[in-house]
């Protein structure tokens, strides 16, 4: 019996003193860093910026960024979840294949909850409630007003079915009881460009996608979609602010394989926190309208869980479904 918890005690000792061991080896080879999305987009920028920072921290390892996108962001989301837990996958991700997606698909090829470990929250970005200045609105209460009068007349667009600039016209319309007819486009600037010409009349996009034309005048710009004011947008309210009880905010994070070990993670945390709020990344931010996060992995994870139930009311009103 002796020998026997003499073996224990050892075994146990070697699994405590393992995870610190790896967790002070990382990044012992090449980190991958999987985009869900293509090149350029804006969960790609972001996944640059962090690979450039940590790149200048470990210049004897190697950070790449690949791209793998798909089905609405499942495809690579999946291959981070895929992969071994040993720090040598990571990923960026968005709210759609971390929460909102179970709500969209029948079936997803990873669990959210299990297969994906939150590492943190790198930034958020307000998406913009803005109009083809034509309609003569000045304010979201006249915009409702006008969505009111003609029930069904007005089109607003968005970047496809399911994503955040639909939802979010969705619930402006479900909580203010109006109805606006959904024309999806391939990206934001189809989208605005059909905002501008009168194609459609309104849209919520990313901040990013709408403030230079708005200072051309080509859009107006009504309301944020974040819980307070944007730094960026001061004088622009929050759509709360104006009536209209919605949150919408473009947020990003950074994510591991679901049983990556405790310790590597918080590793990992304090690296990537360290990178997304130096000032050389935070300027770089900001001329996209983003503001760093940079939080623990259970904050991250209350933000993750936090979506599915914000939206699922919005999806169910809107009947969306992606397959």
């Amino acid at each position: 019996m002796k020998k026997l918890a003499l073996l224990l005690g050892l075994f146990v000792a070697a699994l405590q003193a393992s995870a610190p061991a790896l967790a002070q080896e990382w990044p012992a080879k090449t980190v991958r860093i999987i985009v869900p999305f293509g090149p350029g987009s804006t969960p790609d920028i972001v996944a640059r910026l962090v690979a450039e920072s940590l790149q200048q921290k470990y210049p004897a390892s190697a950070f790449v960024v690949e791209n793998k996108p798909g089905a609405s962001g499942n495809i690579g989301t999946d291959a981070v979840a895929k992969a071994d837990p040993d720090g040598a996958t990571l990923g960026v991700s968005i709210g759609g294949p971390l929460a909102i997606n179970p709500l969209l698909f029948s079936s997803l090829p990873y669990d959210p909850k299990k297969d994906i470990a939150a590492v943190t929250q790198l930034v958020t970005m307000p998406s913009v409630l803005a109009v083809n200045p034509s309609l003569g609105v000045n304010n979201v209460a006249e915009l409702i007003a006008l969505l009111k009068r003609d029930p069904g007349k007005y089109d607003f667009g968005s970047i496809g079915n399911g994503s955040l600039s639909h939802l979010a016209m969705a619930a402006i319309a479900l909580k203010s009881g109006t109805q606006i007819v959904h024309v999806p486009f391939n990206s934001s600037p189809q989208a605005m460009t059909a905002v501008i010409r009168g194609d459609v009349q309104m849209a919520c996009l990313p901040a990013a996608s709408v403030v230079a034309l708005a200072k051309d005048g080509k859009v107006k710009m009504l309301a944020v979609s974040l819980a307070r004011r944007s730094p960026f947008l001061p004088d622009l309210p929050t759509l709360k602010e104006s009536g209209i009880d919605v949150e919408a905010d473009t947020w990003m994070g950074f994510i591991a394989p679901g049983r990556t070990p405790p310790d590597l993670v918080a590793k990992i945390n304090k690296d990537v926190v360290d990178a997304i709020r130096s000032p050389a990344v935070r300027d770089k931010l900001a001329t996209q309208f983003m503001e760093p996060v940079g939080n623990s992995p259970e904050q991250f994870r209350a933000v993750i869980d936090a979506e599915g139930p914000r939206w699922a009311p919005v999806i169910k009103a809107a009947d969306v479904k992606l397959d």
